[in-house]
């Protein structure tokens, strides 16, 4: 479960390496539920770049748009079973929903086949 000012790792190369959450999109908050809105995969997410490697393009304070691919709080999926990763992460992407980097680092869950993140499973070494 991510929400607003969670760290996440960034699981691409564009030159980001921690990512602050500042808003999730598209999530509401219903009455008696959490207080915040929480993000789990395949949702997007409003960040801003903590930590960056040297000559990159994406600078420390660059507010990006990313959507989740993995996260440590536990998925259930259709058939009982659950999914659940190590470290949260995010791939940056564009306005249009295809990712910035041309790579993507670790697995990614089978979920973004139904968000229709096509892209980022094709380049994703591995899918859970």
């Amino acid at each position: 479960m991510i929400q607003q000012e969670s760290r996440v790792e960034v699981a691409d190369n564009t030159g980001a390496k921690i990512a602050y959450v500042i808003r999730v999109l598209g999530r509401s908050t219903a009455r008696g539920r959490h207080t915040r809105p929480t993000a789990t995969i395949g949702d997007r997410v409003v960040c801003s770049i903590k930590k960056s490697l040297p000559g990159s393009e994406l600078k420390t304070g660059t507010i990006v748009k990313g959507v989740v691919v993995r996260t440590n709080y536990p998925v259930r999926r259709a058939d009982g079973s659950y999914v659940r990763f190590d470290r949260n992460a995010i791939v940056l992407i564009d306005d249009t929903g295809n990712p910035r980097g041309t790579r993507i680092f670790g697995a990614v869950a089978r979920e973004l086949r139904e968000q229709n993140y096509m892209k980022i499973v094709s380049l994703a070494s591995e899918v859970v």
